[in-house]
């Protein structure tokens, strides 16, 4: 016998075994190797980043509501006992989701987009769902043996996800894709916290209509067999029909809907991308909160968040990053760039961009180890990468440009053109810009959808937009007294 071959199957059979653990929801074994300990350090670990990308919405009233809601519906579910946290992200996306540990996010676009309290409520507990029956940690499982299904948070190409990790750590889990099983079992969840708690869970039905408009409907979106979500079109009919069955199954009847106070609640949040944190227009990015601005290269896509700013071509094969150095000279900036990145080969220089004090460096940036390489063909291509330090209004700001070393040329006007144009920003009309926010009021004479927003002066190519976000067609009535989403452009935040 070839106990050197023997032992690594015994050894990985032991794994196995040991790494079985109990669903909580379907009280059934499965293999499992992220215990719960590990769950609550991923959690831990992710959130910063989490809140590093998107930031938290500056709202006392909002964050609460979330926290206390969240609370109540992880008391009565398969896992009572985790620490949950729940926050609102200041992020335009329509999205909510969950991370292991019981971190659970959902941004102020889908805020927005809820219509009442109980739709609230049917997706809170779809996403408590994903915790209580441990999707990440089955998702895990799934990775480790080389089922891997999540997609990164760059617009750049897989190459060079590693060089702007900094301010993507634990983003991998935000993106992870669970199965359509597990999103359908969420569902199921969604439904029985939701009207556990006293919800009417054929709201959360409607909301799947809502997203599907959003997709533009079963002729605007993928098939199903390519997504890891199930038709939002089948799921409205699926949730319905969950429903009924919970109501039949549990002789009860939950009916909160609370509409008018939630759409009180909300009056004044931000909608759509907020032009105070950053934006672009005509290819210069405009920064109005710290005046400065910087032109982006003519159809490079852009990815802005509250601690970077990333531009890719589209074809991901070069990448910019600009963000802040948390050094307070240009020369402590440098060096630790230097170090964190074992930059090699570097050519640097002092100079001025638009009267303000620079730093700048071309380098080969270094992807591995050579050493470790077991052949010619495990060597990447080198990279190369310029980088402008730029010291205004008391902050270090940092360009990073980067491409393949024999792509230097061809890319080197962008990164410049991008890098030495940064300068003061001093045009009042985009410093004094203002964000779309919702504006609630009340219907004063009976009518439909269309003709009211008309009556309010919506643009006709916005008509189907604001009906969506009101959850209604144009064609429904309204009576009077019904209270509907608007849109205002106004400074300040309406709910603290």
């Amino acid at each position: 016998m070839n106990y050197k071959k023997v032992m690594p199957l015994l050894m990985m059979l032991v794994l196995l075994v040991t790494a079985c653990a109990v669903n909580p929801v379907t009280g059934k074994k499965q293999l499992s190797f992220m215990s719960e300990a590990q769950e609550i350090a991923m959690g831990k670990q992710s959130d910063p980043a989490i809140i590093a990308q998107y930031g938290l919405y500056p709202n006392e009233t909002l964050q609460d509501f979330i926290q206390e809601k969240g609370e109540a519906m992880a008391a009565i579910s398969h896992r009572p006992g985790l620490d949950y946290e729940f926050k609102i992200l200041d992020s335009d996306v329509v999205n909510a989701f969950a991370v292991p540990g019981g971190y659970i996010y959902f941004t102020r676009g889908i805020m927005a987009h809820f219509n009442n309290e109980a739709q609230f409520a049917g997706v809170l507990g779809h996403e408590i769902g994903h915790v209580a029956a441990r999707h990440s940690a089955q998702q895990y499982t799934k990775q480790m043996i080389g089922q891997i299904a999540f997609i990164g948070g760059m617009i750049a190409s897989e190459k060079f996800r590693d060089f702007a990790g900094e301010a993507m750590q634990g983003m991998q889990l935000l993106f992870l894709k669970f199965s359509r099983s597990a999103e359908s079992e969420s569902d199921v969840l969604g439904v029985d916290y939701s009207s556990t708690v006293g919800y009417d869970a054929h709201q959360m039905a409607d909301f799947f209509k809502t997203l599907d408009r959003m997709s533009g409907g079963s002729e605007g979106r993928l098939p199903e067999f390519y997504s890891t979500h199930p038709d939002p079109g089948r799921r409205y009919n699926d949730v319905n029909k969950l429903t009924d069955k919970w109501h039949e199954e549990h002789n009860a009847n939950p009916n909160m809907v609370i509409r008018d106070s939630y759409l009180e609640m909300i009056n004044g949040i931000i909608y759509g991308e907020d032009p105070r944190q950053g934006y672009v227009e005509e290819n210069t990015f405009y920064h109005p909160e710290l005046k400065f601005q910087f032109p982006v290269p003519v159809k490079w896509q852009l990815m802005n968040s509250p601690s970077q700013v990333q531009m890719a071509p589209e074809k991901g094969d070069a990448l910019m990053v600009f963000t802040l150095s948390q050094k307070s000279t240009l020369a402590e900036a440098a060096t630790e760039i230097k170090t964190t990145y074992q930059l090699q080969n570097i050519k640097e220089k002092s100079f001025k961009v638009h009267g303000l004090n620079a730093y700048g460096m071309v380098s080969d940036y270094p992807q591995s180890d050579p050493s470790t390489a077991t052949s010619s063909t495990d060597q990447p291509e080198p990279l190369a990468m310029q980088t402008v330090l730029i010291d205004y209004n008391d902050l270090i700001y940092v360009f990073h440009g980067l491409c393949e070393k024999k792509d230097y040329d061809k890319f080197e006007p962008n990164f410049d053109n991008t890098m030495l144009n940064f300068k003061t920003l001093t045009d009042l009309s985009k410093i004094n810009v203002l964000p779309e926010r919702i504006k609630v009021v009340s219907v004063d004479n009976a009518t439909t959808v269309q003709q009211f927003l008309a009556q309010k002066g919506i643009p006709s190519d916005r008509l189907e937009e604001f009906a969506i976000l009101n959850g209604m067609q144009l064609s429904d009535n309204l009576s009077a007294g019904t209270l509907v989403k608007l849109i205002e452009k106004r400074a300040g935040d309406a709910v603290n």
